[in-house]
């Protein structure tokens, strides 16, 4: 048998949309891991069955951390692994640091705290869609632009104690991180720029503390550094204020984007017959906010069958996105069904790190779309669905735009 390591890498596209859908159910049928070639000459195992990605994910021969765990890895030697791979937070952590680190934050998450929330997203919803109403009429409007951005960059611009004055330019790099078709000198650039509004927020928070996370951290820090030291306080605030923003654009677009394109099932669900939550988890298992997450190791050879070995010490990268489109697990799994029975998926992914922040993303979109449609009752699309452009990203998974008219008249039953 030809030894898969003989074959050349699978070039992974980072055009996004239907061409890296196309691409991830090629390397899902290829085998239980296929060899990918990524920006910068990293090669990787691209895992993407969902019951591999499972055993992985709880594998004790698997890890994140590669600074304490890959003999000769050094940070900074690929730009656009960067905000993924050199950061040192609950994200990459194992063990007795990720448990230390997700303590520090997870209460803040917790259901009780994420339910009391829901009057704060309300608000935020309110506002932006007051904005927005000025501007209905019969021109296109940019939706992602106008309203799924603004909300999620709100909630958590709010929730890490970020100023007005800053915000822009804060989400504007973090917007930048998971553009894996960048140069290496464009993703040197972003991470440049990430430490830098990073910074900025921390030193103002020393100055001017506030009823904040990111003073709450401070604050821990300030008070036993062994609890949290300086690169640990950045890293964290990166995760949180990164993740808990771009995921839930992506969710809240995807979802607008699907109920547009199926108006039967839109006016299913504006009668009460399909209820929000089922509209929300079949948007994630269709179109999971991180299709691919880098990157996981190997510390010991793992058989995973097939003639396929991970060796120690190579990397993995996990196809978050895959497992919900798969036809072995779903009935046309292509296809969107607010209705169907079973929406089983891996987008806010599986064991110790499951996503802290999925209770706020489900929040957060189970606000906003109810309230988008009741305030817009007429709203469509304004170009064919398959020419909304996607984000340029194999990790990614969101729209560059996403334009609609905002007609005030109900045409939902068009």
């Amino acid at each position: 048998m030809t030894s898969p390591r003989t074959h050349e890498p699978v070039r992974l596209d980072s055009s996004g949309g239907r061409r890296m859908y196309e691409q991830t159910d090629r390397l899902r049928e290829a085998g239980p891991a296929v060899r990918v070639a990524l920006p910068e000459g990293v090669v990787a195992w691209s895992v993407t069955r969902g019951d591999v990605i499972k055993r992985l994910l709880t594998h004790p021969g698997v890890t994140r951390d590669a600074r304490k765990s890959v003999p000769g890895y050094r940070p900074g030697t690929v730009q656009w692994l960067f905000p993924w791979v050199d950061v040192e937070s609950m994200f990459n952590a194992e063990g007795q640091d990720h448990t230390r680190l997700r303590k520090l934050v997870g209460p803040a998450f917790a259901p009780r705290r994420i339910a009391a929330m829901r009057p704060r997203v309300q608000a935020i919803v309110a506002r932006q869609l007051d904005t927005l109403a000025a501007r209905a009429g019969e021109e296109p409007v940019d939706l992602r632009a106008g309203f799924s951005y603004g909300v999620p960059t709100e909630v958590i611009c709010d929730l890490f104690g970020v100023p007005g004055g800053r915000r822009a330019e804060m989400m504007e790099v973090f917007g930048r991180v998971a553009d894996t078709g960048a140069t290496p000198e464009e993703a040197a650039a972003v991470s440049r720029e990430l430490i830098s509004v990073v910074r900025a927020l921390v030193e103002l928070k020393r100055r001017e503390p506030g009823d904040d996370m990111t003073s709450l951290l401070l604050a821990a820090r300030e008070e036993d550094e062994d609890r949290l030291s300086e690169q640990e306080l950045l890293s964290t605030l990166f995760l949180m204020i990164g993740a808990g923003s771009q995921t839930a654009i992506s969710l809240i677009d995807n979802a607008i984007r699907e109920l547009l394109s199926h108006r039967e099932q839109l006016k299913a669900v504006l009668a009460g017959e399909i209820p929000w939550s089922e509209v929300i988890e079949e948007t994630l298992r269709l179109h999971s906010s991180v299709m691919h997450m880098p990157m996981r190791w190997a510390t010991e050879d793992i058989d995973l069958g097939e003639g396929i070995v991970i060796r120690t010490g190579e990397s993995m990268l996990i196809g978050f996105g895959a497992p919900g489109r798969d036809p072995g697990v779903h009935t046309d799994p292509g296809s969107f069904d607010a209705g169907r029975e079973d929406k089983a998926h891996l987008a806010f992914g599986h064991g110790v790190h499951y996503c802290l922040g999925a209770p706020l993303g489900r929040l957060e979109a189970d606000v906003a779309l109810p309230a988008l449609f009741e305030r817009f009752p007429g709203i469509e699309l304004a170009v064919d669905p398959g020419r909304i452009r996607p984000q340029r990203s194999f990790i990614g998974n969101d729209v560059v735009d996403l334009p609609v008219r905002l007609r005030p008249r109900d045409r939902t039953a068009d």
